[in-house]
């Protein structure tokens, strides 16, 4: 009896132990799976002290926008090339106070003293011309003033030599005939003079309209020798204003077009602030407003009086009168920080502002939950210089991280330790 019952013992103990194996291999294989899955849901952790933390608070809030920019002059002028011509000398430099007609450039060019000559020759013929001319028809007009002169007398003549005849011959001391004659003779001559007198009028005419053309005709050349002077002269360029030249645009020995921008003076007291504002930003930007420009040497105030209609690079150009003194030291192209004066608002939502994201944009940020951040869309509104308007997403008292975190960008959630 014992034997045989011993027999079914012995084959049961190895089928128990594979049982046991094989549960305790899925047990073991069910914690892998759990630790992995808790490792891989796991949020990541960052420590508090690495991140800038603001609080969302409500009052007023004073909404500005910043801009940086240079300093530009709104009182200048280009000297230019008057003719094609080359570089003889260069006077001046960058920087030199000048005047009016202080000389910075000389230009030569031999086909403008050429035209200048030639311009001259013609006024020279034109000017024997015309006092040629002119005594060839004072001689003509003086002939035929001597032939009226000749003509009245002897139609004066003529007329008391009728007057006598008809006389004598009422009184039959001569013939009829003799004093019909005498009286033809006489309207012969007053006749001849009064066509001569008609001559002499119309050669005056003729004379003056000659005399009108030919002096015309000097004058134009006149003008035209003074135009190839002023071209001539030209080659001496001159500043054109007083001021300071702010840049000289060529060198000694180039050859440069008509018209070719040359040096560049400026009146350095007469400034405006140009700003490149973000174009988020510029949306409550308006003409008039007032702004605060930053020197480094002092702060000057301006109001806005020009608002670029086109954007580049993604920002505005916006031109600032500046209505203070200017500091000394001051100087053309020199940076520049703006910061425009837009409103100031009643109680609203605010909260320092993001390393990223501009007014009125939408933007992710992380809101603190006890201890860990969890990312929230959150609308941004108008901007002042240090906070920004909540427009929706957060309440007052809530905490979010303020610091660049895009290098958490595809995470949600994040621990804080």
């Amino acid at each position: 009896m014992d034997s045989v019952m011993d027999v079914p013992r012995a084959r049961a103990r190895p089928r128990t132990r594979r049982i046991v194996v094989v549960f305790a291999a899925f047990a073991v294989l069910a914690g892998v799976t759990l630790v992995v899955r808790w490792f891989a849901t796991r949020a990541p952790s960052v420590s508090r002290g690495d991140l800038w933390i603001g609080t969302v608070e409500r009052g007023p809030l004073t909404l500005e926008v910043r801009g940086t920019g240079t300093l530009q002059p709104t009182d200048f002028r280009w000297a230019s090339a008057p003719v094609a011509a080359r570089i003889d000398k260069v006077l001046v430099q960058a920087g030199a106070q000048v005047d009016e007609d202080t000389v910075l450039i000389e230009l030569s060019n031999p086909d403008a003293e050429l035209a200048a000559l030639n311009a001259d020759r013609d006024v020279a013929a034109a000017e024997a011309e015309l006092a040629r001319l002119s005594a060839q028809l004072d001689g003509a007009r003086l002939a035929q003033e001597s032939t009226v002169a000749t003509l009245s007398g002897d139609s004066a003549m003529a007329k008391r030599r009728s007057e006598m005849d008809t006389a004598m011959a009422a009184k039959g001391v001569i013939p009829t005939i003799e004093s019909a004659e005498s009286k033809d003779r006489a309207t012969q001559l007053d006749g001849r003079l009064t066509f001569e007198q008609q001559r002499l009028a119309a050669l005056r005419r003729g004379n003056a309209a000659q005399l009108e053309a030919q002096k015309s005709q000097v004058d134009r050349l006149r003008a035209l020798a003074d135009f190839h002077h002023k071209q001539l002269e030209a080659l001496h360029v001159r500043a054109g204003q007083k001021g300071v030249v702010q840049q000289i645009a060529v060198e000694a020995g180039q050859s440069v077009a008509v018209g070719a921008p040359l040096a560049r003076v400026v009146v350095p007291d007469h400034l405006r602030a140009r700003l490149r504002i973000p174009e988020a930003s510029t949306e409550d930007v308006t003409l008039g407003l007032h702004a605060s420009i930053d020197t480094r040497a002092g702060v000057v105030d301006g109001e806005v009086e020009r608002i670029d209609p086109a954007a580049q690079n993604g920002s505005v150009t916006v031109d600032v009168r500046l209505t203070g003194a200017l500091p000394k030291g001051a100087r053309v192209d020199q940076n520049v920080d703006g910061v425009i004066e837009l409103a100031r608002t009643g109680d609203v939502l605010h909260v320092s502002r993001p390393a990223i994201g501009e007014a009125h944009q939408t933007i992710k940020l992380f809101k603190i939950e006890g201890g860990t951040a969890r990312r929230v869309p959150v609308k941004l509104g108008r901007a002042a210089l240090k906070d920004i308007e909540i427009a929706s997403g957060l309440s007052a008292g809530d905490q979010v991280v303020l610091s660049d975190m895009s290098r958490w960008d595809g995470v949600d959630r994040l621990r804080i330790e």
